[in-house]
Parts: structure tokens; C-alpha cells; sequence
């Protein structure tokens, strides 16, 4: 799908779109019917509006992992440790499957971050991806690890959000 060889992508930053940029790669791919899939880390609540339409797409695969609260890091409980693992394993059989052409690790930084995962089993998996799988990692704070093994990185920078000035997340914006 992608040429011969696929790439490994890193959207990191303080600014938002990480996300939403990595799910237009996804619908610019799955449009040309490439087989993708999305692990969602720390993202077990259903009010994501891109949940629904991503399981609405028949050439999406779809893990979401992760508690239904948000949790602030120092917070962690087993439970998301588990969560996290269920994702890693996840990712390591999309990503060397050959079965996907495109693999979206969503908010993987955040969950390294946290300590949740190990930034080691990430690039172990990247290591043994399918030739021909992108893979794209998203979330702030990305380890260096994921800098140096990515082929291409965007990072987002917040120069103005309205969280500032006291307006909360919108529905069909934010989530």
C-alpha cells in the first residue's frame, strides 16, 4: 500500500491534533482500501466521537485500553498497568502480522510517560514490524527512543487554546 518499505511516523507536542492528524492519515489510507488499525492507550471511555465512526469502518480494527476516567500521572493502578499490556500485545501482533498496512499507536507517549509501558518494548516492536506496515505513534512527551526510530516526526505546539481562557472540551472538538 505504502511503497515498498513502511515508515514509522511520531506525532508528539503540547499542542492538540496528535490525534487527529494520525486519524486523517487513517481515512486518507483507508480510502484507498488499506488495512488499518488503531490501539488506543488510557482511552477506555466511550465518549470519543472518532470510537464511533472507527467502528463503523469495515477495514478498521479497533483496540481501545485504558480505564473509563481520566487519570493523572502518580495516579496509576494495576488496572491500567494491565490495560496498557493488553494494548502492547495488541500492537506487537498488528505491527508484525503483515495484516495491517497502517498501525496507529494512539496516545503510546502518554502511556510511556506514565510508566505504564516500557519505551523498550515499543521500539522492540517497531524493530519487528511487516516490511510494508506504517506505523504512526502519537501523545506528548515521546521518549527519545521514539525519536531516534522514527522516519518522520511532527510535533504540535500550542501557541493559543482556549482551555486557557476557561472554555472546556467541546464535544465533537476535543472528544
Amino acid at each position: 500500500m505504502f511503497g515498498e518499505k513502511g515508515l514509522v511516523q511520531l506525532y508528539t507536542g503540547d499542542g492538540k491534533g496528535k490525534t487527529t492528524a494520525a486519524l486523517g492519515l487513517l481515512l486518507r489510507a483507508a480510502g484507498h482500501g488499506a488495512r488499518t488499525a488503531v490501539v488506543q492507550f488510557m482511552k477506555g471511555s466511550d465518549i470519543y466521537g472518532e470510537i464511533k465512526m472507527l467502528e463503523q469502518m469495515t477495514n478498521v480494527t479497533l483496540v481501545r485500553t485504558g480505564r473509563t476516567k481520566c487519570i493523572f500521572k502518580g495516579e496509576e493502578t494495576q488496572e491500567d498497568f494491565d490495560e496498557a499490556l493488553r494494548g502492547i500485545e495488541a500492537a506487537r501482533r498488528f505491527i508484525s502480522s503483515g495484516e495491517f498496512d497502517l498501525v496507529i499507536l494512539d496516545e503510546v507517549n502518554v502511556a510511556t510517560d506514565f510508566g505504564l509501558i516500557n519505551p523498550e518494548d515499543v521500539i522492540n516492536i517497531i524493530k519487528g514490524k511487516a516490511r510494508n506496515t506504517e506505523v504512526v505513534l502519537t501523545g506528548r512527551n515521546a521518549p527519545q527512543d521514539f525519536i531516534e526510530a522514527a522516519d518522520l516526526i511532527s510535533e504540535m505546539k500550542e501557541i493559543k487554546h482556549p482551555w486557557r481562557s476557561g472554555v472546556t472540551a467541546r464535544k465533537g472538538v476535543e472528544y
